[in-house]
């Protein structure tokens, strides 16, 4: 049984290729140091989040991954290569939520072919084998996320936990083996936080996607996760759930005591963290 997740703990199986791996990696931005010393290894079926407060670079993190900025230091891999030279199928990516206006017509079913065929030129032939081997895989990805019943009404007016599995759809479509997510519940009320962290979670152990989501509070996710890596300023920590988010691991972290509590519904509770870079808060879920 997992102390902090509550999950039972999951059999010995033989080691899979690493799809990421991380080996004393740091990102610089402006000048200062975001975070340092990271080591990760994510194997395929593997929940991870990037969790900490605002402005320890969360999001940055994603961006070296997708090599859209550079590590300032260690090694970074990705599916076997640099990152930004791994085909752009075999990586999911949703970026920060972004809000549909509730005019927009364009159907939920469409904005998901868009993953398909949306950084094409023109109009997609309306004929063909490929068409139809495209359609089948729109209807597919939509049934896997549970949205068949709503993906023909247009997207601004389905409800924000709607709109997100749209979009999870969206970064699926291409059978990526590697899903990166960028606060995918931010925004969203409790239950639809819940149900969209279990979505994510099941796609990635029956599916074998590796993901990495960046997350303001572990708890909707706790159950899911096989890695958390912390973020503070200038350092980082990553590891199993419990490895990770404990009192003496955080203190250590953060260099302010960090107490980890557990309420009686189960969500954990830090005391203490910093809620941003050279500032304290007080008490915070998890995060």
């Amino acid at each position: 049984m997992n102390p902090i997740t509550g999950a039972p703990a999951k059999t010995a199986a033989p080691a899979a290729q690493p799809v990421l791996e991380l080996r004393g990696a740091a990102a610089h931005v402006g000048g200062r140091t975001l975070w340092s010393g990271v080591d990760l290894t994510v194997r395929a079926g593997e929940f991870v989040a990037v969790l900490g407060p605002n402005g320890v670079g969360k999001s940055t993190m994603v961006k070296v991954l997708l090599g859209l900025l550079p590590a300032a230091a260690g090694e970074v891999r990705v599916l076997g290569g640099r990152p930004g030279q791994t085909a752009g199928a075999r990586i999911g990516y949703l970026p920060q939520r972004r809000s549909f206006d509730p005019s927009l017509r364009i159907r939920g079913l469409d904005v998901v072919r868009l993953g398909l065929d949306g950084d094409r030129w023109g109009v997609p032939l309306p004929f063909g084998s490929a068409r139809r081997r495209d359609r089948e895989r729109v209807a597919e990805v939509v049934e896997l996320v549970g949205a068949s019943t709503y993906a023909r009404r247009p997207i601004g007016q389905c409800s924000g936990g709607e709109q997100q599995r749209l979009l999870i759809a969206q970064a699926l479509v291409r059978r990526p083996e590697v899903l990166l997510l960028d606060e995918p519940l931010d925004s969203l009320d409790l239950p639809n936080q819940s149900a969209v962290a279990a979505l994510i979670g099941r796609i990635c152990h029956e599916q074998g996607v590796a993901v990495v989501m960046v997350a303001h509070d572990v708890n909707p996710i706790l159950h899911h996760l096989d890695r958390v890596v912390y973020l503070a300023e200038g350092g980082a920590v990553a590891g199993t759930p419990a490895e990770v988010i404990t009192s003496e691991t955080l203190t250590r972290l953060y260099r302010t005591p960090v107490e980890v509590l557990r309420t009686g519904d189960g969500r954990l509770v830090v005391v203490g963290q910093p809620e941003a870079p050279s500032t304290h808060g007080g008490h915070h879920a998890a995060r």
